[in-house]
């Protein structure tokens, strides 16, 4: 394990949350590094949806890799969501994040849901984890499970199942987005593994995760979605002819520095 690996593993701390926002191209990227972020990770919708591509289906695996490839100058250490590995192949998937673990990367997001809105069976959701562990064993897996997120029956107990599936198969961590903010406890003193839960706005803060023992929270889409938002919301304002609510926009020479850091 690389010094690099290293340290974004030790940044999984039970009951001490790393805040993980979520970037979909270099200025997303290079504008939270510069807000001080250690670790950042990719939207995988954000990613599709900037290039004109449905998110969820396989269909950007070379815009993940050459997005790799524009961060990796950045100070900062970068996860990236590889979706479900963007094949059925273990071999495949492998090879795909030996690519990535190539550039820099030092963890990826690897998920059971698949595009027809079912779940992989367990077996080779696990054969995929093993197949990028072996073949790069110091990389952070984040294994995630939509056990809610694709509403199956009992998803407390399919969760639990997963986790116990993944975590023999290696990974480092696992991720439960849609997880009931009263699951959240339980899956984290059974997970056996570090914690991921995603943010929602109204849900559980950092100091009410970290209380739970989640290990690391993440933005997802969140912070794409909040950008197109408000840019929708200041073109309709322009064309009504009233003043928008919105935050202060960075002025054009910080953006035009983050190309140049």
């Amino acid at each position: 394990m690389n010094e690099r690996t290293a340290t974004f593993h030790a940044l999984h701390r039970p009951g001490e949350p790393l805040l993980l926002p979520n970037a979909w191209d270099h200025a997303s990227a290079a504008a939270q590094a510069a807000r001080g972020h250690p670790a950042i990770g990719t939207t995988s919708l954000g990613v599709a949806a900037a290039v004109g591509k449905p998110d969820g289906t396989g269909a950007t695996r070379a815009e993940t890799l050459e997005l790799a490839r524009r961060l990796r100058d950045l100070p900062v250490l970068l996860t990236v969501d590889v979706e479900g590995g963007f094949s059925d192949e273990p071999a495949a998937v492998a090879d795909h994040v030996a690519e990535l673990a190539a550039l820099g990367v030092v963890g990826v997001n690897l998920e059971d849901g698949r595009p027809d809105g079912s779940l992989a069976p367990p077996g080779l959701a696990a054969a995929k984890i093993g197949a990028v562990k072996a073949a790069v064993p110091g990389l952070f897996v984040n294994a995630r499970t939509d056990a809610w997120w694709l509403g199956v029956p009992e998803p407390l107990d399919e969760a639990l199942l997963r986790a116990r599936a993944y975590r023999e198969a290696g990974a480092d961590g696992l991720f439960v987005p849609g997880a009931p903010d009263d699951s959240v406890g339980l899956l984290a003193a059974e997970a056996g593994r570090p914690l991921n839960v995603l943010y929602r706005p109204g849900g559980p803060g950092l100091a009410e995760l970290a209380r739970l023992g989640v290990a690391r929270l993440s933005t997802g889409s969140l912070l794409f979605r909040a950008a197109l938002g408000a840019a929708l919301d200041l073109a309709d304002a322009v064309r009504a002819g009233r003043e928008a609510d919105l935050p202060a926009a960075p002025s054009y020479g910080w953006v035009q520095e983050l190309t140049r850091r």
